[in-house]
């Protein structure tokens, strides 16, 4: 049975606008790879999308007893940047290691388990 996992694209100087159009159809290429490795070994690519940059995001801090403090981007502390991601399913973890590491990027990614809820005691 196939388990579900989150793969977390991290760059450190993600800015989708300065991208020149062959930079962009590049990177894309690797990922319709990687989505089509997906597929070959018969698994499913359950969402994927890339996110906008550091600047257009929003902190927000639970605060004890009030309001939740909301800060916009960018954020002078922040040094890793999560840039997109993909869920997918992966027959072993072994395999979903290895369709991982087809993901391109100047960075890392990071793959993590789907915790499944119902299945927690």
């Amino acid at each position: 049975m196939s388990e579900e996992y989150v793969l977390l694209i991290r760059e450190p100087n993600w800015d989708p606008t300065s991208m020149t159009e062959e930079q962009w159809e590049a990177g894309m290429a690797g990922h319709r790879a990687f989505q089509d490795a997906v597929v070959a070994a018969g698994e499913k690519i359950l969402a994927s999308n890339a996110l906008q940059p550091v600047s257009a995001a929003t902190k927000i801090t639970p605060q004890d007893g009030g309001a939740p403090l909301f800060t916009d981007g960018p954020f002078g502390e922040t040094r890793e940047v999560v840039t997109g991601f993909y869920s997918f399913t992966a027959a072993t973890p072994e395999q979903a290691k290895q369709l991982a590491a087809l993901v391109p990027t100047d960075g890392w990614t990071e793959l993590y388990p789907v915790l499944v809820l119902d299945r927690v005691n």
